[in-house]
């Protein structure tokens, strides 16, 4: 019974990393379409992060009402629904309407499921959790390319959203299944039970974990949007094998998680987390150096599989840290606060890097992985008496 629950909430991370690329690939054909500028992408991306910001903020308040399992199905069916919808969208302003419930329905199952395996599941688990993220955030462009070559934007959509309702279908009838596992722990040990804490945003560390979310995702985020240019206008490379740089670092997060949740069995979450990020500290250093090319190539890599265990980590140290009523209010707060990491410093930057050119990257990056480094051990300080 556990085990056909966790592969239906790893589908269901699949289901989540599906659409987050969606917007980025068929834009050009999208602008297009409705004779568009460039940066009209931007409104849309706007109001979906806004409202994935908003619904991962009210996530302690939801989870308090309904259930974990009803509010996974609800926001994939949501999420499912305005995808379908965006396939046969008429224009702009439609599209940008129903990018609401699609960044609702995400901010919803991301932070509820975030909490849940938190409070319900050892490390390893939330590591494979968010491998299968990146397994779906991989095939969403695939799967959208494949349709841009052959037929239109709006095919990629409305397969996408075929694949969203059928787990929305499967999440309605394994409902069962979250009930037997809820009756297999404790009232006392359950989440949804428990009232966080009145004065929790007053714990001590949680300022520093907010940030530590915030920089991260920042940092995780710059990578994937200004590695490639980095590359080809600092380093010479050309724009494909920029391209297939860069596919590798998503891949060294990918692989790397999948590795991080065996590691997980000697390894606590702190340390994990310590190891990561000095992996990823390393591979800044590289970047920053005058090596050749294969030693750059090989530092996005570290980067990449440096980063892999340090978000789930975050998260499943959360209820440990600030108290498992507080977990799902908390985790609503540090998912809010990675979505705006991700909305607002890497596009700051790209200001930067036009003024200044992008040679700013490498000490960039640098200085964001040492803030991480930075917030994460005053959280481990301020936290712990708790542990």
């Amino acid at each position: 019974m556990t085990v056909l629950l966790l592969i239906i909430i790893y589908l269901a991370f699949i289901s989540l990393g599906l659409p987050d690329s969606l917007l980025g690939v068929s834009w050009p054909a999208i602008r297009s379409d409705w004779g568009l500028p460039l940066d009209a992408a931007g409104i849309i991306s706007i109001v979906t992060i806004g409202f994935t910001v908003l619904s991962s903020l009210l996530n302690g308040k939801i989870t308090s009402k309904i259930s974990t399992g009803k509010l996974t199905f609800i926001s994939c069916l949501m999420t499912g629904s305005a995808l379908l919808a965006i396939s046969y969208s008429p224009s702009f302003i439609v599209m940008v309407l129903l990018s609401i419930p699609l960044g609702f329905g995400a901010g919803s199952v991301d932070a509820g499921l975030n909490n849940y395996i938190a409070s319900h599941f050892k490390s390893h688990h939330m590591n494979w959790l968010h491998s299968f993220w990146g397994i779906g955030a991989t095939l969403g462009p695939i799967i959208m390319g494949t349709y841009l070559l052959k037929s239109t934007w709006r095919d990629g959509y409305q397969t996408i959203a075929i694949f969203q309702l059928i787990l929305a279908f499967v999440l309605l009838i394994s409902l069962p299944l979250w009930r037997l596992h809820k009756g297999n722990v404790t009232a006392a040990q359950n989440p949804e039970n428990m009232k966080a804490d009145p004065d929790v945003l007053k714990k001590k560390g949680l300022a520093f974990s907010i940030a530590t979310f915030l920089f991260y995702v920042a940092a995780e985020m710059s990578v994937g949007l200004w590695g490639a240019s980095y590359l080809v206008q600092i380093r010479n490379l050309e724009v494909s094998l920029a391209a297939s740089w860069i596919a590798l670092y998503f891949g060294g997060i990918t692989v790397g998680r999948m590795i991080a949740g065996f590691i997980s069995f000697k390894l606590n979450n702190r340390q994990m987390i310590r190891l990561g990020l000095t992996i990823s500290l390393l591979g800044a250093i590289m970047i920053l150096l005058p090596l050749p090319d294969a030693f750059i190539m090989a530092a996005f890599i570290m980067v990449g599989l440096g980063f892999a265990p340090v978000f789930p980590g975050m998260i499943h140290e959360t209820p440990i840290r600030f108290g498992r009523n507080n977990s799902g209010t908390i985790i609503g707060f540090q998912m809010a606060a990675s979505y705006s990491g991700s909305a607002v410093i890497p596009p700051l930057f790209g200001v930067f890097g036009k003024t200044f050119g992008m040679g700013i990257f490498p000490p960039y990056l640098l200085g964001m992985i040492i803030a991480v480094i930075v917030a994460s051990e005053l959280v481990s300080i301020k936290t712990r008496t708790m542990t």
